[in-house]
């Protein structure tokens, strides 16, 4: 007997991905009995968009991206859950993919789906970003995301299967919209380090991890994993990551001295 299925994503002024992102749903409502949709005060049309394609909206409280859509979890009913982003979509072939393994008796507990990412609208087939597994159905009650303020995972309580069809991840549009991603997320890395106490207050640590690490980072991701096939874009994009991560060592570095510095 074919097996039900929840559709779960969280949202935030979301307006300008959650169209593309629900018309992609559509492939697979022949199984999908419920879309949920949990929502922290949005102040565009996301939460109109979705109540006019049927969602069940619940409007909560910030709780952090692992919190919120642990949330929406917990409000599936059906027997299987796709944890969904607003700003991905699923494919032809993931839709067939979902569509037969809930027809029938799912071997697996859950399914990790390949991921293409796309940034400044092109597709990143190199340097890393390609296939990209992340967790995301699963067996309603058997996997959660794990509490962290950055990079939140999915966990499963049972054995792991793996569908070839992938999302498409419309990630950064904008340099605008990368840039202040970065910003933020090398914050919530560098509290997370600090968090961690691996991080030290010397010049050397900071040359290290901060100038180094991400130099070395470029040259493996550019170069060795072929990152340069992916055009400007791919530049772009690897070399931001490389910022990125000079970011979040250096923010982390200044935490800890800050913090080893004595008051007056």
């Amino acid at each position: 007997m074919p097996k039900s299925l929840s559709v779960v994503l969280i949202t935030h002024n979301e307006a300008a991905n959650l169209p593309r992102t629900l018309a992609s749903v559509r492939l697979i409502l022949a199984i999908a009995q419920e879309v949920i949709v949990v929502d922290s005060g949005s102040t565009d049309t996301t939460v109109q968009i979705a109540r006019d394609f049927g969602a069940r909206v619940f409007d909560e409280p910030w709780k952090g991206f692992a919190g919120q859509k642990n949330s929406a979890i917990g409000h599936a009913t059906c027997d299987w859950v796709l944890s969904l982003d607003a700003d991905e979509e699923i494919s032809p072939q993931l839709a067939r993919d979902i569509q037969a393994v809930l027809a029938g008796d799912p071997p697996f507990a859950a399914y990790r789906i390949p991921r293409l990412n796309h940034f400044l609208g092109r597709p990143l087939h190199h340097g890393g970003y390609w296939p990209d597994p992340k967790l995301r159905l699963f067996r309603r009650g058997t996997a959660r995301f794990k509490e962290r303020p950055v990079h939140e995972t999915l966990h499963s309580d049972g054995p792991i299967g793996q569908l070839s069809g992938h999302l498409i991840h419309h990630c950064y549009p904008t340099m605008d919209e990368y840039i202040e991603h970065m910003n933020r997320y090398s914050t919530a890395g560098a509290q997370m380090l600090v968090a961690s106490g691996r991080v030290g207050t010397a010049w050397t640590w900071l040359f290290w991890n901060g100038v180094l690490n991400p130099a070395a980072t470029f040259v493996y991701n550019y170069f060795v994993r072929l990152g340069f096939l992916d055009g400007r874009e791919g530049l772009l994009q690897h070399a931001n990551h490389s910022v990125y991560l000079h970011w979040k060592f250096a923010k982390a570095w200044h935490i800890a001295l800050d913090r080893r510095t004595p008051r007056p």
